[in-house]
């Protein structure tokens, strides 16, 4: 079993960026496909990014690709989320989530950290 705890949330103005990190427990941190979703206020949880368990391949949501980024240095267990140019309608709750299929089976992760609040005014 993996636990996350996600941090880095906050309040920014549209236009501005924010780094979300989620470190995780264990020594196994390499065998897990990571991956951030969110969920704003009235609408289900959303697929934003994930990444392999190396880190060489990454997927995207087409809302944020181009201006999120995803990452993880798998030496401080810990998985990244870079987001630039954020808008209004990015304000959720993030979540970071860990599984051990392949990063790209978005249905699949069963392991959630306990999100952190992203809030972009405008």
């Amino acid at each position: 079993q993996v636990q996350l705890v996600e941090s880095g949330g906050g309040l920014v103005q549209a236009g501005g960026s924010l780094r979300l990190s989620c470190a995780a427990s264990g020594r196994t941190f390499s065998t897990y496909s990571m991956g951030w979703f969110r969920r704003a206020p009235g609408n289900e949880r959303e697929f934003v990014s994930a990444i392999s368990q190396s880190g060489s391949s990454t997927y995207y949501a087409g809302s944020v690709k181009g201006r999120f980024t995803i990452s993880r240095d798998n030496a401080k267990n810990t998985v990244y989320l870079q987001m630039n140019s954020l808008k209004p309608e990015d304000t959720a709750v993030y979540y970071c989530a860990a599984t051990g299929r392949a990063y790209y089976y978005t249905d699949e992760y069963n392991y959630w950290g306990q999100g952190t609040q992203v809030t972009v005014s405008s």
